[in-house]
């Protein structure tokens, strides 16, 4: 996925009201601020009350559900191999969030892990390196996912 598609598609999401904030590799190059590797998708981390507004702002852009694992998760993809893994958020009063996990657990999102950070000379609400590394905790890591926790480690220094 390049970069103009990842602002395509948070400007989509901006103008229908839904505010994300991105996570995975693209979270992790906008804590760095420069794209470091290709990506295969855009993980974004949505507040639950956007989720359809957003699945009908992406639609127009072309995306279609591939994967339905909702209240977990919900991947759309788009003709020229772009995907978007959208990952609903419930929020409390104070800004936390909690995002339902597969095994019946839950994710936490603390109020300060949602951040700024720069894609393609852009400002884009992103995970902090702290929820980066917790979420990259946990399973077995591929070689991209070991790229970027050594990424999150020097900006943790």
């Amino acid at each position: 996925m390049s970069a103009s598609e990842v602002h395509a598609v948070l400007d989509a999401l901006a103008e229908v009201g839904a505010q994300v904030w991105v996570g995975g590799g693209w979270g992790v190059d906008a804590l760095v601020g420069r794209q470091t590797r290709p990506h295969r998708d855009l993980d974004l981390a949505i507040e639950s009350t956007a989720e359809q507004a957003a699945l009908r702002a992406l639609a127009r852009l072309g995306y279609a559900v591939q994967t339905d694992w909702r209240p977990v998760r919900v991947e759309v993809a788009a003709p020229g191999d772009r995907w978007v893994d959208l990952h609903p958020v419930v929020f409390d009063e104070a800004g936390n969030g909690v995002q339902a996990g597969l095994d019946g657990g839950v994710f936490t999102y603390p109020a300060a892990c949602f951040v700024t950070g720069t894609i393609a000379g852009r400002e884009v609400g992103c995970l902090s390196v702290q929820q980066q590394l917790r979420f990259h905790s946990g399973y077995q890591p591929r070689a991209v996912d070991l790229a970027d926790l050594a990424l999150l480690r020097r900006m943790q220094r």
